[in-house]
């Protein structure tokens, strides 16, 4: 308990670093001094869908802009990726003349249609001006340029009034139709469920993690579509919403992580000592508590890092490092558990055993593979299609593993008879020739 404490003292801290999102409505100041440092000031990134998508910038001292000969510059992600590749070959100048699209500043409102056809695409935003590419200091303290920027993309009549990016449309709709089917489930189950959970009983420990893993998974449904509600009429949303969103997500991906180890390492890591008459038995030594307490952490660092680079403009296209260790653990618990399973399952003489053996496999398998094997589907499907494929498909499937595990747990005939057999081959049960069992 004290590490998970020290855990979520580290979630908290992730509040101070909120994720950020590729379209939205823009607010701050074009900088001559950080367009200079950085041979172009990054404003935004954004994927235009259809013929009619807009960039509209607000300017409030328009004077100063034409003084310093203020330009926006639009990159296709392509094209900026090169650049980046390049960018000891190309001047200043000649990096600016690569973009495809330019816009002068030089009076208060300026309207820009980007035509996207035939598929949508993401575009670098850029803010440049005369000072950019000079070595002399003298002017770069001149007056900033407050600004609005919206990115809009043409709604279903065909105007440009949606805020959300080719990458994020239909998130909206999504969260919708999960929370109500959250919602129309908990109005069917919540009574049942709350009475099995008061009742105690060999699953009770089960059973209290799963249903918090619920609860989180289904608070950051909700938290996300209120944030995107919001988003949706004002192209910002409610940051805060959408970081404790993350948060219930992370904290729900830790609850079912150290549930599934606390059923599983203690067997995994001295199963040869033991017979096979008691598989699949919690053994609380130090070694399997420091590997569980350890793997939840580590997979906790590499969600939190997964995140900050996710919020990073320039990590666009980049190798994820964080997700691709994520992916990597994922798959190597996956491929231990199954293995250990595997070896119970193929010695196991009775039905029933066997029978919860293979639906347990199921559900916790498909948790840990539900993300590296939509990861690699994805690769068939378009940029902006990818990453909310990966999103949908891995709540999915981690409420069907969910679902799978409630029914196992909760189904009193089949764990009543097995149970009958031998009381201590099922996991944290409670029995009187065996009292150790894992502190959650």
């Amino acid at each position: 308990m004290g590490a998970l404490r020290l855990l979520a003292v580290a979630l908290t801290c992730y509040c101070w670093w909120p994720p950020g999102s590729q379209g939205k409505t823009l607010r701050g100041s074009f900088s001559s001094a950080a367009a200079r440092d950085a041979q172009g000031q990054s404003i935004g990134l954004f994927e235009f869908h259809g013929d009619h998508a807009l960039l509209c910038v607000r300017i409030n001292n328009p004077a100063v802009a034409v003084e310093k000969e203020a330009k926006l510059y639009l990159y296709q992600a392509q094209e900026w990726l090169k650049l980046q590749e390049n960018s000891k070959r190309y001047s200043c100048s000649e990096a600016l003349s690569k973009a495809q699209i330019t816009m002068t500043l030089n009076q208060t409102e300026h309207n820009l249609t980007v035509s996207q056809i035939p598929h949508p695409q993401m575009w670098h935003v850029f803010y440049a001006d005369r000072l950019t590419c000079q070595a002399n200091n003298g002017n770069a303290l001149m007056e900033d340029i407050p600004f609005e920027m919206m990115l809009l993309n043409p709604d279903a009549e065909g105007n440009p009034y949606d805020h959300f990016s080719a990458g994020e449309s239909g998130l909206h709709e999504f969260f919708f139709l999960l929370v109500l089917v959250y919602f129309v489930i908990a109005c069917i189950y919540a009574q049942s469920l709350w009475q099995a959970i008061r009742k105690g009983g060999p699953m009770h420990g089960i059973l209290k993690v799963l249903t918090t893993a619920l609860l989180l998974q289904a608070c950051s449904a909700l938290a996300n579509y209120v944030h995107f509600s919001r988003y949706s009429k004002d192209g910002t949303g409610v940051p805060l919403i959408g970081t404790l969103a993350e948060l219930f997500d992370i904290a729900s991906q830790i609850q079912m992580l150290y549930l599934l180890l606390s059923l599983c390492v203690g067997w995994t890591i001295v199963r040869m000592k033991k017979s096979q008459s008691r598989p699949l038995q919690w053994d609380s030594t130090p070694a399997s508590t420091g590997i569980a307490v350890f793997i939840v952490i580590t997979q906790s660092i590499l969600l939190l890092w997964e995140q900050f680079e996710e919020s990073s403009p320039h990590s666009y296209h980049s190798h994820h490092l964080a997700r691709i260790l994520l992916i990597i653990l994922r798959v190597s618990l996956a491929f231990s558990f199954g293995c250990g399973l595997y070896q119970i399952i193929s010695v196991e003489r009775s039905t029933l055993k066997r029978e919860f053996y293979i639906t347990f496999a199921k559900g916790c398998i498909l948790w840990f593979l539900c993300h590296p094997g939509l990861a690699c589907i994805s690769v068939v499907f378009s940029d902006y299609q990818r990453d909310k494929f990966i999103t949908m498909g891995v709540i999915l499937c981690q409420s069907v593993s969910m679902v799978i595990l409630y029914r196992l747990f909760l189904s009193h005939s089949l764990y009543w008879e097995v149970s009958s057999l031998s009381s201590v081959t099922l996991p944290l049960t409670i029995s009187s020739g065996h009292k150790s069992r894992p502190h959650f």
